[in-house]
């Protein structure tokens, strides 16, 4: 069951926001102008790369830049959690230095 749970929290963002530029292509092109920009950042920073779909589309400004931040430090918590885990996965090798 945990690993039900750990997949939907990592393929989640990813496969919604594959499906959300599906569903609305022309705000992506919009936002990035090529497929290989939202590719990378879903790939590696899906709630920014969301995030940033959603404020570019009126232009960046004040609050914006807040709301980014939001969705990168929800990326970044994403790998920390993982790198802390680490040591209770069954089989792995290395543990953390504390």
């Amino acid at each position: 069951m945990c690993c039900i749970v750990m997949a939907f929290m990592v393929l989640g963002p990813r496969l919604g926001g594959a499906f959300w530029w599906l569903l609305s292509p022309a705000r992506w092109d919009q936002a990035f102008g090529s497929f290989v920009w939202p590719l990378l950042g879903l790939a590696i920073v899906p709630w920014t790369t969301m995030m940033y779909v959603v404020v570019e589309s009126h232009g960046m400004s004040g609050i914006d830049w807040f709301w980014m931040g939001i969705a990168f430090l929800g990326d970044l918590s994403s790998y920390a959690g993982s790198i802390q885990n680490r040591e209770k996965a069954p089989g792995y090798p290395y543990k953390l230095q504390s």
